[in-house]
Formats: C-alpha cells, sequence, structure tokens
C-alpha cells in the first residue's frame, strides 16, 4: 500500500502542489485549529518537508523564500514567532484503530529563528515535527492533494479547513459529497466553542464564505444542502464537482489578478471596468458598441456614426475613455435615430 510521505516525495519536483496526510488534512484530529496564516505556515512547513515530513530531522526555510509566494503575508521576525506559537499550541490527536491506542502530541517539537543576518533579510526559519505528527505521518496511507496557490489565496482559516477536507475526499471512488452532523461541520471548521452557536449564524459568517471563497479560487465547485429534522438543522451535505474547463481558468484568472477587489468580485458588488470608445475607425467589428448603437433604433453606418461621436466628443471636451462614455454614446445615437 502506498504510503503519504511516498507520494511526497514522488512529488516533491511540483511546487503547485501540496501533499498532505488527510488525518491532518480533514481537520478533525486537531485541536486547537491555528488561524488562517498559521495554516498557510502549516501547509508551507509541510510542503517544505515533503517525503521527509516523518523524519525526526531538521529541516530549514528562509524569511526571502517566504515572502515570494503571493499569498503569504510581508512576514517579519514578530509576525513569523506569533504564527509559530499557534502552531505550536495544535494538537494531534490520532486515533490508531489498528493498534487501538490515540495518540496525542504536538504538530512541532520546537523551531528556530536565525536572526544573525536579519538585517539583510536572510532570516533561516528551522523547524522540527513534533513526535506525534511524524508517526501519523509514518502511518498514514491516504492523503490528499492540494493546489498551493488556491490554499494561499484563502482569506479564512474556515475556508482553508474546509477546503483541505474535502481536497481528501475528492479521488475516492464513488464519493462525491459528504454528510457532516452540525457538530461535525462546527469541527470541520474549526469554530471555537462558544462562537456562533446557532446554525444560522455559523451558515452565514462560516460555511457559506467559505464555499463562496473557495468556488471562486479553486478548482472545484461546492454546495451545502442543511437536512432538517423539524425546524431544526440536524446534518449538511456538501456535495463537490471539478470544474469544466473554462471554469478551471477563471479560477486561474482570479488567482492571477490582485488580491484587492477579490471579495467584490464574488459577491457580485465591484465595478464593471470603464470601456473606451475607439480612437479611430468604424464600430463594425465591435459588437458592444455595436449594440448600444443597434438599441437605440439608430441605423447611420457604423463608420460615420464613430467619427461624429468622436467629433461631438472633442467638441464637448470628453475623453474617450471617460466614465459614462457608453451612456454618451447611448444618448448620441437615440439623438441621431434613423436616418
Amino acid at each position: 500500500m502506498l504510503k503519504t510521505t511516498q507520494i511526497a516525495s514522488d512529488r516533491a519536483h511540483d511546487d503547485t502542489k501540496s501533499v498532505l496526510p488527510a488525518e491532518v488534512a480533514r481537520g478533525v484530529y486537531i485541536e486547537n485549529p491555528p488561524g488562517a496564516e498559521a495554516l498557510k505556515l502549516m501547509h508551507l512547513l509541510i510542503g517544505k518537508a515533503g517525503g521527509r515530513m516523518a523524519d525526526d530531522v531538521r529541516h530549514e526555510l528562509r524569511l526571502a523564500d517566504i515572502k515570494k509566494i503571493d499569498g503569504m503575508r510581508n512576514h517579519s521576525r514578530a509576525t513569523l514567532r506569533k504564527l509559530f506559537i499557534e502552531l505550536a499550541g495544535a494538537v494531534i490527536v490520532f486515533d490508531d484503530t489498528e493498534a487501538q491506542c490515540e495518540l496525542i502530541g504536538g504538530f512541532l517539537d520546537r523551531a528556530k529563528l536565525d536572526y544573525r543576518h536579519e538585517v539583510s533579510d536572510d532570516l533561516l526559519v528551522a523547524w522540527w515535527f513534533g513526535g506525534a505528527f511524524r508517526e501519523m505521518a509514518e502511518k498514514s496511507c491516504h492523503w490528499a492533494i492540494l493546489d498551493r496557490q488556491t490554499v494561499f489565496a484563502l482569506s479564512s482559516k474556515y475556508s482553508i479547513l474546509l477546503f483541505q477536507h474535502i481536497a481528501s475526499l475528492v479521488n475516492l471512488d464513488h464519493v462525491a459529497s459528504k454528510t457532516f452532523t452540525v457538530t461535525e461541520l462546527r469541527a470541520v471548521l474549526g469554530v471555537p466553542e462558544g462562537k456562533m452557536e446557532r446554525w444560522n449564524d455559523m451558515n452565514r459568517f462560516a460555511l457559506k464564505p467559505a464555499i463562496a471563497e473557495i468556488n471562486q479560487t479553486s478548482r472545484l465547485t461546492l454546495t451545502a444542502t442543511p437536512r432538517k429534522i423539524g425546524r431544526t438543522v440536524a446534518s449538511v451535505s456538501i456535495a463537490w464537482e471539478e470544474k469544466p474547463l473554462e471554469g478551471k481558468r477563471e479560477a486561474k484568472r482570479e488567482l492571477d489578478r490582485p488580491k484587492v477587489g477579490r471579495q467584490a468580485r464574488r459577491n457580485g458588488t465591484a465595478e464593471a471596468p470603464a470601456r473606451t470608445f475607439p480612437a479611430s475607425g468604424g464600430i463594425g467589428f465591435d459588437e458592444h458598441w455595436k449594440a448600444l448603437k443597434q438599441a437605440t433604433g439608430c441605423n447611420m453606418d457604423n463608420t460615420l456614426i464613430a467619427e461624429k461621436f468622436r467629433a461631438w466628443c472633442a467638441s464637448k471636451g470628453i475623453a474617450l475613455d471617460a466614465g459614462g462614455i457608453e451612456q454618451a454614446f447611448t444618448a448620441f445615437c437615440a439623438k441621431v435615430g434613423r436616418v
């Protein structure tokens, strides 16, 4: 049977993917789950270690290399220290059903931030995985292969934890959905006790935003269907499917865009980019401007209307890329009317 460490070793050359033990990816083995930035660091540490994640060895990474990763914050020694503290507080509870015993321990044994050359931005990050994590990784025969760019683009721990959980299930034969009790789903999302105790709150502030963000930036489309007993939501079925090729391309285009404005684009509140009227020639081959003209009932020649509109704009001091240029062109065509 293939081991997770073997799969990670075989994919060591692929910087676009990370291999996680399914036990980590599904999250239900982790108590005190860290926040989004610490989870991203966890993915980075496991991805960097690759096939050596189960070895009792020192792993290293330089701060300069972390700063090159799109989606990771512009970290300093102080911010990395806080994230390592979060990771050190995450406790793994691994139930080895074959041996009939539970393994409880930390994700990290220790970490070192060597700042002797910090002034030249050459801070060295070193870490040793905890014994519980290494034992779990060594025994793991199930894994999740995640797109790193998507993980680093996700903005909340709810999104990251749900994405990595579903990613560990997508390659299972004949499995395209999973039903969670509300309690199980809280554990998967890492919702702390005492927070969002009502289903409506958890759905509004954790589950729905996580699914929307995953659907925007990943190769998957997720849907959630609540199941009620009476008036109470007792469980939630989450289904997933691979996007068609164009859907995957759109997700990749979104990942390549600046992060600023991503939420507005996701919510449909982003303003459409302003169009520019052609600086020369006609509009016979421009379906957008031609459609605006035809909608007004104007039947003037496409080249002539373009020349007259440019001349009118020049006389009014209106730039061809001005805001509202489409409305101005529509009004101009309506005024010309049928000739």
